[in-house]
């Protein structure tokens, strides 16, 4: 998924032509408070900024997605029609992957893309990091966001939505659940899962419909 956020809608109408011919799937914005929204959601494989934007500029974007430990490693490519070198270095300085100047061809943009993606594709900090259903787990740095919201779990709640999440869209029995996080296998302890389940829903919010009940057998993260 990319993001475009561009006020013009000449031309993120024809990005998003381009770049869905290409293979693509696309999101675009007109407003910051629209990425915004959206990206509580769902966090994009890139991001297409330009600068001179309504409510707030790009730049101030920018800066903003790479404070936020959820979106820092993100790839930013900023579009704009400021090309003096002060503006360039402006926004390489602010954290952007890239800077493309208008006019641009479209297929040379999405050269540039590729490149990007290709350079984060060879990071290996993607190894650690698990995106599913508007849940990010970062098991490196052992945080979990729930939307743009982080929150905060025990090891042993954190090891189970992990488990959950690793095994998307199949049934973990309570014994699997049991062997694996507490390293147990009593039934009589079976119901350490259900309470643990019951308290990682609560904190996950309207994610929680995410984590769901297989009657009598266990739990599969959907």
């Amino acid at each position: 998924m990319i993001y475009i956020l561009e006020d013009d809608d000449n031309i993120r109408k024809l990005i998003k032509y381009t770049l869905v011919s290409q293979g693509f799937e696309v999101n675009d914005f007109s407003l910051p408070s629209e990425f915004w929204n959206a990206l509580a959601n769902c966090k994009p494989e890139l991001c297409l900024l330009d600068i001179m934007l309504p409510e707030e500029d790009g730049i101030c974007v920018l800066r903003k997605l790479r404070s936020n430990s959820r979106y820092s490693s993100m790839p930013v490519i900023v579009l704009t029609a400021k090309d003096s070198e002060y503006d360039v270095v402006t926004g390489l300085d602010a954290g952007a992957d890239d800077y493309v100047t208008k006019p641009f061809g479209m297929m040379a943009l999405v050269s540039r893309i590729k490149a990007v993606l290709r350079r984060y594709e060879k990071s290996d900090s993607k190894k650690d990091l698990l995106e599913i259903g508007g849940i990010t787990l970062d098991e490196s740095q052992h945080t979990v966001f729930a939307g743009s919201k982080q929150i905060f779990l025990t090891v042993k709640e954190f090891d189970l939505l992990h488990l959950l999440m690793k095994n998307r869209g199949a049934v973990l029995t309570r014994e699997k659940l049991l062997n694996s996080v507490w390293e147990l296998s009593s039934e009589i302890e079976s119901r350490t899962v259900d309470v643990h389940i019951r308290t990682l829903r609560q904190k996950l919010g309207v994610y929680e419909k995410n984590i769901e009940t297989i009657r009598g057998v266990g739990y599969k993260f959907v």
